[in-house]
């Protein structure tokens, strides 16, 4: 075994990139409007969604497995599909989710700051914070991208450690009342709140990029895939009891940018309210700063590939800088005009596709039998159910915030049409391998 190969990521730290890309800032963000959608069956919603992500990592396990690469979910899909338009569409959509993505995260970095003010001025100073953590958090990338890379674990700690005194405290002040069936939405309803949080276990898919740095990676990967998401299923699910235990929910409702920090009052006082606020504000600056250095490398990657402009090829002081500044930028705009409501639904909807496509991709290139396959068209039938299920919801509640997703899809077509015509550049399987040397 070579020094490289001794020196690889090992099953606790694969596991950690795991849980820190899903506990990044998502369960911040969501909660409140998970509970608004759903009542007292948030909880179910979170364990619905859960399940969905759990079924999908089976797939990426497979694929990290087969098809080691920092491309990720990139490589995967041009492996099973080819260089075709619609590949190269699903990978400018999965860049465009992963914006959607850092729009909520800075917006709720906003809204927790914003909830120190008075409540005339937090609108003002959301807006403020929201740019502010966008745009400070990019500069550090320009300079030094480890500043913040470097206190990465003790963060996820940190906020772990909070969370788990959340639970732990808040569990035994709950009213069970407040939790019963009577309280839920109905079926369709509940599913439809559990996919537009399905954001929230997203992040399992970074373990994908770190394949060819694991040790033992046929045994490790699997293990850590699903023990990761199995162990975030269970504390969203207990975050979520305790939440709706502790408070009534028009209270939630009404705090539903901030929920998790007011639902500490009942147990940890004020206290305990600023100590969720600064974990939520921790939580989210480093869940912007993995994220933007995330999509920027992977802007970058497509256009190794072949599939976005040469300029993003480029790099600045040793980073994608010109995909750094151009995600930050359509960050800023879209977390300044867009609401959290809409911003879910197109983050969750993005990424509801792609992973219906990494399903298919574990489809098409599996060459054994059995639960592999099976799996693979269970996950698929879960993501495009769930997809379906949330554009019903929407339709039916929101119908204009349907347009914010069929923006999102649209763009990400034409995108990589016009771009096929008019520069014709020749799709570069082999940029992930090149790439990864």
């Amino acid at each position: 075994m070579s020094g490289s190969e001794k020196e690889g990521l090992g099953y606790w730290e694969v596991m950690s990139i795991g849980i820190g890309g899903m506990v990044g800032g998502g369960i911040f963000a969501v909660l409140g409007l998970s509970v608004t959608l759903t009542g007292g069956g948030a909880p179910l919603a979170f364990l619905i969604a859960g399940v969905v992500a759990l079924v999908t990592s089976f797939s990426y396990a497979r694929l990290s497995v087969s098809y080691p690469s920092q491309g990720g979910t990139v490589a995967f899909l041009d492996q099973a599909f080819g260089p075709g338009l619609m590949t190269g569409t699903a990978n400018i959509l999965l860049w465009i989710s992963y914006i959607v993505m850092l729009s909520i995260y800075s917006y709720a970095f906003g809204s927790y700051g914003a909830s120190f003010f008075p409540s005339d001025s937090q609108p003002f100073w959301k807006h403020v914070l929201i740019t502010a953590s966008v745009l400070g958090i990019t500069g550090l990338n320009l300079l030094n991208a480890r500043l913040i890379g470097e206190a990465e674990d003790w963060i996820v700690l940190l906020k772990l450690m909070i969370l788990s005194v959340f639970i732990g405290v808040g569990i035994w002040g709950i009213d069970t009342g407040k939790l019963a069936p009577a309280t839920w939405s109905s079926p369709l309803h509940l599913i439809a709140g559990g996919m537009i949080i399905f954001l929230a276990y997203e992040g399992f898919e970074l373990i994908a990029n770190t394949a060819q740095d694991v040790r033992d990676a046929p045994r490790t990967l699997p293990r850590a895939f699903y023990s990761c998401v199995g162990f975030v299923i269970l504390l969203y699910v207990l975050v979520a009891i305790v939440t709706v235990g502790s408070l009534p929910v028009d209270k939630i409702v009404d705090a539903q940018d901030y929920a998790l920090a007011e639902a500490a009052r009942p147990s940890l006082g004020q206290t305990g309210f600023v100590l969720i606020a600064i974990a939520a504000m921790l939580s989210t600056a480093s869940a912007i700063n993995a994220t933007t250095y995330g999509a920027a490398r992977l802007s970058y990657i497509i256009a190794k590939d072949g599939e976005l402009p040469e300029a993003l090829e480029k790099k600045i002081w040793g980073k994608p800088a010109e995909g750094l500044l151009i995600t930050s930028g359509a960050t800023v705009l879209i977390a300044n005009l867009v609401n959290l409501s809409s911003l879910s639904m197109m983050g969750s909807a993005g990424f509801l596709v792609i992973f219906a496509a990494v399903n298919a991709a574990n489809l098409v290139l599996t060459v054994d039998s059995g639960w592999n396959r099976i799996l693979s068209v269970v996950g698929i039938a879960l993501c495009l159910g769930a997809l379906g299920a949330l554009v019903w919801q929407t339709a039916i509640s929101s119908p204009g915030q349907l347009w914010f997703l069929f923006a999102m899809v649209a763009a990400a077509f034409v995108i990589e049409a016009t771009y096929r015509s008019v520069r014709g550049r020749t799709i570069n399987l082999s940029a992930h391998q090149a790439n990864d040397q």
